[in-house]
């Protein structure tokens, strides 16, 4: 059964404070919505890796280690299909990332689906989806819902919205944001696992707070910090976060894997990797 994945923020909230990227970074891909473009910054104090987080072989380590600790398998493809109450407050989570009934990101999801392809499978629950957000409820939705999703999961045009929403919402966020701190490739999947899991709300475990007891211990490298301490003060802030809710009470995620990484000082996230999450061994070759 695969490991619970919950958020703290109700709707994800966009906009994060940005810095301007060094013209040496490579932006984020951009889905058309939200286009991620690197700038100019001659006077930039730090010059980023020539390979981030979202150069295509990184990026599939990242969703691996995500799957890893979301679902117990590195196999993230799998997951298209993947609908379950976990029993957290928010309803249904689902997909490749943990689209959630009650946190407004699943009815993002199906509302971009259908924008494309109108009347597909899951096009009738939209009505449901929106009075549902917001809660745990199962509503208009219930079992006929589970086989409808994972009937859609054999549509690459609702694969392609998973995709696409999973980058526009967490992956692009957090990797533009990690770049104009100046982390590499391991610090941009730190905080796109972050985001991942708690969002980036305003309450006080989310991603940008977070971040902000971080920047409040350590300097990051764009501000002239040392990379290695501010990416530990970084995981401590991630740490507390995650004890604030008792379903995150197991900090396996952070504490046997991303500390190893960077005990290792393993920043451009290099395999082969080994780690484990809830006692469970994964290897990357």
């Amino acid at each position: 059964m695969p490991n619970p994945h919950q958020r703290t923020a109700i709707r994800v909230a966009l906009g994060l404070a940005l810095l301007a990227v060094p013209a040496t970074a490579i932006a984020a891909p951009s889905d058309g919505a939200a286009p991620a473009r690197a700038e100019s910054s001659a006077a930039a104090p730090f010059a980023a890796a020539a390979v981030g987080l979202d150069d295509p072989a990184k990026k599939e380590i990242a969703m691996k280690l995500v799957s890893s600790a979301e679902n117990s398998s590195l196999d993230w493809k799998a997951q298209y299909k993947y609908i379950e109450d976990i029993g957290d407050g928010r309803g249904y989570t689902a997909g490749i990332i943990g689209f959630c009934s009650g946190t407004g990101d699943m009815l993002d999801l199906v509302e971009l689906y259908t924008e494309r392809k109108p009347g597909n499978v899951l096009a009738k629950y939209l009505p449901a989806l929106r009075r549902v957000d917001g809660t745990d409820s199962h509503a208009g939705l219930g079992s006929a819902f589970e086989r409808d999703w994972a009937k859609a999961a054999s549509d690459s045009a609702f694969k392609k919205a998973q995709d696409d929403e999973r980058d526009r919402v967490y992956f692009n966020p957090a990797v533009k944001q990690a770049k104009s701190d100046g982390v590499g490739v391991l610090g941009q999947f730190i905080y796109y696992d972050a985001i991942v899991m708690h969002g980036d709300g305003t309450d006080s475990a989310s991603f940008r707070n977070i971040r902000k007891k971080a920047l409040a211990k350590a300097k990051p490298p764009a501000q002239g910090g040392d990379e290695i301490k501010y990416l530990n003060a970084f995981l401590d802030a991630r740490v507390w976060a995650m004890k604030q809710e008792e379903a995150h009470s197991d900090t396996s995620r952070v504490d046997t894997a991303q500390r190893v990484f960077v005990r290792n000082k393993n920043l451009n996230l290099n395999t082969p990797l080994d780690w484990k999450v809830y006692g469970d061994s994964f290897h990357i070759g």
